[in-house]
């Protein structure tokens, strides 16, 4: 059987990542960028969050818990970025503190593949 993930086992910007979706829960990050397969925050990426009127906006109650294991949604973006390996990813769009949507920019197709910008 194999072990869950955790955010114990996370590197500190990639523990970062998952804090920043967590507490965004509903919008999207932008412009973040990605170096030696993990994810950068100087410069800064751009963070929009989406309020429900009349409705709990709060974090997710996760956020402050120093250890969890991840979601299968979550483990997928981290394989995401590092198999990016160096570049940017254009936005993620987060849901219930989960990325939902990743858009990233390939280079063109050279020799049959598509690679990462």
């Amino acid at each position: 059987m194999n072990q869950p993930i955790t955010k114990a086992v996370l590197s500190e910007s990639q523990s970062r990542l998952v804090e920043l979706l967590q507490r965004i829960n509903f919008g999207r990050v932008e412009g973040l960028h990605v170096r030696a397969g993990e994810p950068v925050f100087d410069p800064a990426p751009r963070v929009v969050q989406k309020l429900k009127i009349g409705a709990d906006n709060a974090p997710r109650p996760e956020a402050t818990l120093p250890d969890f294991g991840l979601k299968r949604q979550m483990i997928e973006l981290l394989e995401i970025i590092a198999e990016l390996g160096e570049g940017e990813i254009r936005s993620i769009e987060t849901a219930h503190g989960l990325p939902l949507l990743v858009e990233l920019e390939r280079r063109p197709i050279v020799g049959g593949e598509c690679t990462h910008a």
